[in-house]
């Protein structure tokens, strides 16, 4: 296809909407995005770990709808996929640099993403750490049944870390191991009890 054509048919097709139809600059591109990562960063370690959970589905809808909500704030009007492209690459690179930039400095990296919060210590519920990150002892049920315990009391050590993610250490021994050494207990005692019957009639 001569050269003119083809520039014809670019101009004209599908694929200069796609790729060329840019409705703002590429520097204001790059950035949207820069702003909203750094704002997002601030938001949720002001508004607490807890948001980062999915512990129940009123922290899922607010992060669902916070990627809408802040959809077009970061491209704009612009459906192109340079447009896309670029506003993703520059979310890449701004995450890349600042977590190499808190890998270097981690007196920052405490400070931004803050300190672990205890929620269980020694088998009780910590009712400080529960106000703080404003959990319920329903939701702290919750994540036991989400660690495969049965429930609260048998969980010596429960802390929500800085990411989001519950670091929960049982009790020693577990409630099923207390259980089944009663039971082997009280079988023990019946067969003693079965030998001693057999004495006696002998």
């Amino acid at each position: 296809m001569p050269p003119i054509l083809l520039n014809l048919f670019w101009q004209n097709s599908m694929f200069h909407d796609m790729f060329t139809a840019l409705d703002l600059s590429i520097v204001e591109k790059m950035l949207r995005p820069i702003v909203i990562y750094f704002f997002l960063v601030i938001a949720l370690r002001i508004f607490g770990k807890r948001e980062l959970t999915n512990i129940n589905p009123f922290d899922f809808v607010v992060l669902l709808m916070l990627s809408n909500t802040v959809q077009n704030a970061i491209i704009g009007n612009d459906n192109s996929v340079t447009g896309g492209l670029i506003g993703a690459v520059t979310l890449l690179a701004t995450n890349y640099l600042v977590v190499r930039f808190i890998f270097k400095h981690r007196r920052l990296d405490q400070i931004i993403e803050g300190n672990p919060t205890i929620l269980i210590e020694g088998g009780k519920v910590c009712k400080e750490g529960l106000a703080k990150e404003l959990l319920t002892e329903a939701e702290l049920l919750t994540v036991a049944h989400r660690q495969g315990f049965a429930g609260i009391d048998e969980i010596e050590h429960c802390v929500l870390e800085p990411g989001g993610n519950f670091f929960v250490q049982g009790k020693s021994p577990g409630s099923d191991q207390v259980r089944h050494a009663e039971i082997l207990r009280t079988l023990d005692a019946l067969k003693a009890q079965i030998a001693a019957l057999g004495t006696e009639k002998n």
